[in-house]
């Protein structure tokens, strides 16, 4: 394939966010290739109109093949980073010639729990600062708006069974969510502007909110006012843990409990003034997503 600036390869692009991004890239007159590991990621690619290369973030070769075949000289990583791949990735483009590179990373390595992707996604975010690529690194807060989405989705389908919601800790801790159309406006734009290389984005919401005030804008979206419940969260997460000791698997897990008793608020003026960063506030989104969701 003939080497193009206007040539993007994306990893990831079959998924929640990379169908967005596809998408958007698309729109803006890019050629899209992208890498597919499966007969169906491939489907889902071509139905966006991009072009799916066969390849695997677990095969260092294959990768590097794939990279190769794309003629690509910008990559757009939306693939996770939690996995242990990211050194494999940096090489396939350095020796590729794909010689910018945008990663998504997420703001979940800033917890102060010990979580276990935590270190490989800080290693991950390393790998790209000291490679010699052109990089730029976008880091999302939680994503949602679209039924792909694995929290608010399931947030309003509570919502709608249940006339209470528990709040650990009083639901005062602070949440951040970004609409994933949002978060794939700041990608593209990153892809466009070579003043962000070498700078990582936090990427959220408009404002933080509490938790409180996040359900109660979920439950107005779909017409209802769910009840607060302060539960002690402590000892909830002490008893989740002890379950999970004897390797019984639950619908919630003790992390997720401790991750709502920390504040996740971040500083978004940079991707304002550098991405012309604009999102939307979180009730204008979640009263979108509530109107895809069947009551």
């Amino acid at each position: 394939m003939t080497e193009s600036p206007r040539q993007v390869h994306v990893t990831g692009g079959s998924g929640f966010l990379g169908g967005f991004v596809v998408s958007g890239l698309l729109a803006s007159d890019y050629q899209v290739t992208a890498l597919a590991r499966s007969d169906t990621a491939a489907d889902r690619l071509r139905g966006l109109g991009a072009e799916p290369i066969m390849g695997d973030l677990d095969s260092p070769s294959a990768l590097l093949s794939a990279f190769e075949a794309s003629g690509a000289t910008t990559l757009v990583n939306i693939a996770s980073l939690g996995f242990g791949q990211a050194p494999a990735i940096v090489e396939a483009a350095e020796t590729a010639g794909l010689r910018r590179a945008i990663f998504v990373s997420t703001t979940a390595i800033f917890t102060n729990l010990n979580a276990p992707s935590k270190a490989i996604r800080v290693a991950a975010e390393a790998s790209v600062m000291n490679s010699s690529l052109d990089w730029t690194i976008i880091r999302p807060t939680m994503i949602y708006g679209t039924p792909g989405d694995r929290n608010m989705w399931r947030l309003l389908r509570l919502l709608r069974r249940s006339p209470a919601m528990p709040m650990p800790g009083g639901g005062q801790n602070l949440q951040q969510p970004v609409h994933v159309a949002d978060l794939a406006s700041a990608i593209l734009a990153a892809v466009g502007s070579p003043g962000t290389i070498g700078k990582a984005y936090d990427v959220g919401g408009p404002t933080a909110l509490t938790f409180r005030e996040l359900v109660a804008q979920a439950g107005a979206a779909i017409g209802r006012s769910p009840r607060p419940l302060p539960i002690p969260a402590r000892p909830v997460v002490r008893a989740l843990k002890a379950i999970e000791g004897t390797g019984r698997s639950l619908p919630l897990k003790s992390e997720q409990v401790e991750r709502l008793l920390e504040d996740k608020a971040f500083d978004i003026s940079a991707a304002v003034a550098d991405l012309g960063y604009a999102p939307r506030s979180f009730a204008e989104g979640i009263a979108a997503e509530a109107r895809m969701q069947a009551p």
